[in-house]
């Protein structure tokens, strides 16, 4: 982009307004391409961010909006940033009056908008350049003549400061025995008495320059030999290597000083995973150096001091932990896809950590439906393509480091003479499970089609699933089965044509009959005096009502008169329902159904619950109250509030059994048994102010029974009881191993546009099959936009839209909820013979007299089959009728004929076509040509020339023959006898 006048223009601006003078600001170009993912912002440097996303026709006018940290930049916000007319960001390292702008660090990205769609950049971080007070300074060190010292300063820094050292001020002297890290670290080796003195760290940036405090260095006299104490036996790592983690593309230190005597020990490195370490890897006395880290240096290096001469060594170790910024290794492809085909984008990426992978239509995030859906790893499937579908898609990767991202332009083409979409599409539900969908045929091209697929999705929820079927050509009709009971669906139809497919018909959203419920609601129980029994349950889920529950029905009778039940039913907006008169001191048992519009379900388990005696009421303790159980696969979270004298209690009981053998058929107990049950079941005691508890490690789809009392020292209290199941086994995890193929694929040509594929389920599966992806692709073509996807609920599909008498490979995926299984393997096969779509090609006339032409051509483009032959048609009359043309057949291996007894100084006008055993494809164009007028030689017999000529030369030949004669005899009169003669 040409900025210079632009920027120009505000540095001058700010010339005038700030005391500093500004440079021509640092460039960045923001792509959708790799680049860097931070940049700094150095004092005095103006920075320019460059919106250059290259997937947009460079003639295409833009509209380019900045975003910082998600926000977009607003045009003339603060003083540091500026939106140029070309579209461009300009960011000043100071504001106006001279000082440090504020709020201009952040992620920086634009979306750059045109005709066709939006596109994204990568995000890019800008940091101001700063460099913090040292965290650590370097402290005196007393080494003997001889001995190694090391001095160490940590201090952080934007950008990575550069560490120098000074001794006396002064920079060290460039020596081998000085050793000068880059993770700020000096080491002097073989110390003299001229290296005593005072040492400073120096770190510098762009931002500034710090200086560390002085650390003195002392050299005494005594040296290492005549030195006592381990050390001079002993080998030690005086300063191993630390565990460390470098960002890629900075250097890194793996540092290792051994100390052990004289001899000194014998440093050396290696890998833990046997690995040879890099060739690019520097070796500075005893320590590791990488200039330049990359992801392959990432690992745990082991440093091993060998004391010389000896076995005797020690080993450190550290890990190098490399985290790199995303990269996309597969970038999805550009595609040009007919309209209700599938559209497949691959995006593959690494980084460290992996990155974490999301997809962006027109620069807004894609959203999962039921065409629409992302697959792992970094697949994203569109099925029936729409006009709407068009734009750019882009995979974004993102991690702690930064973040990548490709592009790819997805085009969908409506072809000339598709069919118009069905039209008086309706949905009828048939019963609770089953809907009836009816459809009339296209009003434009409805002779073309080849088939019809049926698709629907709950309109609701979070099952966005999008299910299709296949439908033959002779049926407009279509039964739905196996959907879910009072269920909103959403339902269209699509047509196809050997061209393509149609727009989708009308949508048309219907809700399933209501079925009766599948599960009963779960009960607790209590007593609140000796005639009453209160009844409390929970709503059933939408999952379990299949339709709005208009009413309860409650069963119960005495344990002693099984065979007299009352039944009391209530509306279906009630939890709780209060028996009364009953008798005291009573075993009763108790069970509930909820109904819809479509009947009464599956009662409950009968329950069992005892009436209390008569009691004086200042002794008794009631039973807790709102006793509710929350069921889960593995457990059962109870709750309940105090009952009414909570002032009398100590603390609450609770026991938990699982209902097993009998009790599960008649439900019968003995009321002496019910209290030795109760006292022999695992009981937990709850402190007073306990109101809730978690029963775990319990078994999925268990009949369990629940009973909580409250009690003080004196007595236990009335129990609230509460019996019911726990949740069924979920389906298998997303960890779990996915789907196989499908098996027994076949594939049969159905016409000349279209193929039947048909197979059967996986033998074996550990998930339930949703659906089944097609992929179907021209045998032995790896072009991507001649890949297609479909999807299909059935086990067979027509795949249309297809290019004659060519061979394809197919391949079927299993879809489990969410996860995909591989391709099965492909199978191939040819679609039928049309007509050729295209004339014979290149069709050429040469004159080679006055009366033949040479006609040459070249088999057509598209010939949909073998060319069996080529008709050549000729005439010099344009407007006669084609049957009154000459014609002239060719075999279908030959590209020339010679057209002979035409007449001379004519124009010929010739056009031919192809054909294939299905018939005969379209004409050539027609062309012309002009046979030469003959010449005069032409006029004459070439025989009767000959014998003039020759019989010309015989008569002087006898003239000559007389006069020899004559002059021979000598005699006048005899010559003119015999020349009479």
């Amino acid at each position: 982009m040409a900025v210079e006048p632009i920027w120009v223009f505000y540095l001058l601006l700010l010339g005038f307004c700030g005391p500093s003078v500004q440079e021509k600001p640092v460039t960045v170009e923001l792509s959708c391409g790799a680049g860097p993912v931070l940049v700094v912002l150095e004092p005095g440097q103006p920075l320019l961010l460059d919106c250059h996303l290259g997937a947009m026709p460079l003639d295409t006018p833009l509209n380019v909006t900045w975003l910082q940290d998600g926000l977009p930049v607003l045009e003339g916000e603060g003083d540091s940033l500026r939106t140029l007319a070309n579209g461009s960001l300009l960011v000043l390292p100071t504001s106006v009056d001279g000082r440090t702008p504020q709020g201009v660090e952040g992620g920086y990205n634009c979306v750059s908008a045109g005709p066709f769609g939006a596109l994204t950049s990568r995000t890019i971080t800008v940091h101001l350049a700063t460099l913090s007070r040292f965290h650590q300074d370097p402290e005196a060190q007393v080494v003997p003549v001889g001995g190694a010292s090391r001095f160490e300063c940590q201090i952080d820094g934007v950008p990575t400061p550069r560490i120098t050292w000074e001794k006396d001020q002064e920079p060290i002297p460039s020596q081998l025995r000085f050793i000068s890290l880059p993770n700020g670290v000096l080491q002097i080796l073989g110390a003299v008495k001229e290296d005593g003195g005072a040492y400073r760290c120096v770190a510098s940036n762009s931002a500034r320059k710090r200086f560390s405090q002085d650390a003195i260095l002392t050299v005494t006299t005594g040296s290492l030999k005549s030195s006592p104490g381990p050390a001079q036996s002993e080998v030690v790592i005086v300063a191993p290597p630390q565990n460390t983690t470098v960002v890629q593309g900075r250097p890194a230190v793996m540092e290792c000083m051994a100390q052990g005597g004289q001899p000194k020990p014998l440093v050396s490195w290696s890998r833990q995973d046997g690995k040879p370490i890099a060739t690019d890897v520097v070796v500075l006395e005893t320590n590791l150096v990488i200039p330049n880290t990359r992801r392959y240096h990432a690992g745990v290096y082991v440093c091993r001091a060998n004391k010389p001469k000896t076995r005797e060594f020690v080993i450190a170790a550290a890990e190098l932990h490399v985290p790199a910024p995303p990269v996309i290794l597969q970038p999805p492809e550009t595609v040009s896809l007919s309209r209700g085909n599938t559209a497949r984008f691959v995006c593959n990426s690494s980084g460290e950590p992996p990155p974490a992978l999301h997809w962006l239509k027109n620069g807004k995030p894609v959203k999962s439906n039921g065409r629409v859906k992302t697959q792992s790893p970094g697949v994203l499937l569109i099925n029936q393509l729409g006009l709407d579908d068009a734009g750019y898609y882009q995979c974004i990767a993102d991690n702690a480091l930064g973040t990548a991202c490709a592009t790819a332009k997805l085009s969908v083409i409506v072809r000339e003479g598709l069919p118009s979409p069905p039209h008086q599409f309706s949905a009828t539900p048939q019963s609770s499970t089953t809907a009836l969908l009816t459809w009339e045929r296209p009003e434009h091209n409805s002779d073309q089609i080849i088939g019809f697929s049926v698709h629907y999705q709950p309109t609701s929820g979070s099952d966005h699933m999008e299910y299709q079927f296949a439908v033959n050509n002779d049926t407009t009709e279509y039964h739905v089965k196996e959907l879910l009971p009072h269920t909103a669906y959403t339902f269209y139809v699509v047509a196809y044509s050997p061209m393509g497919a149609s727009r989708p018909s009308r949508p048309v959203t219907v809700e399933m009959l209501e079925d009766v419920p599948s599960a009963p609601p779960q009960l607790s129980l209590l007593s609140t005096s000796p005639t009453d029994i209160r009844v409390m349950w929970l709503p059933l889920s939408s999952q379990h009502s299949r339709g709005a529950v208009t009413r309860y029905r409650i069963d119960y009778s005495t344990l002693e008169q099984v065979d007299n039940v009352f039944s009391v039913e209530v509306g279906g907006n009630e939890t709780q329902l209060t028996l009364r008169e009953l008798q005291p001191n009573q075993a009763y048992r108790l069970r509930m159904a909820a109904g819809t519009g479509a009947g009464f379900g599956v009662p409950s388990e009968w329950n069992q619950h005892h009436t209390p005696a008569h009691f004086n009421h200042s002794m008794v303790i009631f039973a807790p109250t709102e006793l509710k159980v929350r069921a889960k696969m593995n457990s059962l979270h109870v709750t309940w509030q105090p009952p009414p004298n909570h002032t009398q209690i100590s603390g609450y009981k609770l026991f938990c059994r699982e209902v097993v053998g009998e009790e599960l058929t008649n439900g019968e107990a003995h009321p002496e048994r019910e209290r030795v049950r109760r006292m022999e079941a695992h009981t937990i005691k709850l402190r007073k102010r306990v109101k809730h508890h978690e029963v775990s490690s319990l078994v999925p789809d268990r009949l369990y029974e629940v009973k909580v009392w409250a009690f003080n020292k004196q007595t236990d209290g009335y129990a609230a009881g509460w019996k019911g199941r726990t949740e069924k086994a979920h389906a298998p995890p997303k960890g779990n191993p996915p789907p196989l193929p499908p098996s027994s694929i076949k594939a049969t040509a159905n016409s000349s546009t279209s193929i039947w594929l048909r197979w059967e389920k996986p033998r074996f599966s550990n998930v339930r099959i949703i659906n089944y992806t097609i992929r179907c692709s021209p045998a032995g073509i790896r072009n991507a936009s001649l890949v297609s996807y479909y999807t299909s609920s059935a086990q067979e599909i027509l795949l249309g839209a297809l290019k004659p008498y060519t061979r394809y490979e197919l391949a079927v995926q299993s879809n489990g909820g969410d996860v995909v299984g591989p391709f099965s393997g492909t199978v191939e096969e040819s679609t039928l013979t049309d007509i050729p779509s295209t004339p014979p090609a290149e069709l050429q006339l040469s004159a080679l007299d006055s009366s033949s032409v040479l006609v040459n051509w070249r088999p057509p483009v598209e010939p949909n089959g073998i060319i069996i032959s080529y008709r050549i048609l000729y005439t010099i009359n344009l407007s006669q009728p084609e049957h009154l043309w000459n014609n002239l057949s060719q075999d279908g291996t030959i590209m020339s004929a010679e057209v002979t007894g035409l007449s001379s100084g004519t124009q010929y006008f010739f056009k031919m076509w192809a054909s294939t055993e299905v018939g005969m494809g379209p004409y050539s164009p027609v062309k012309d040509v002009h046979t030469p007028p003959r010449k005069y030689g032409e006029w004459l017999d070439i025989h009767a020339v000959t014998g003039i000529i020759v019989g010309v030369c015989l008569g002087l030949l006898s003239m000559l023959l007389c006069m020899c004669v004559s002059f021979r005899n000598g005699k006048a009169s005899s010559f003119e006898f015999q020349c009479v003669l």
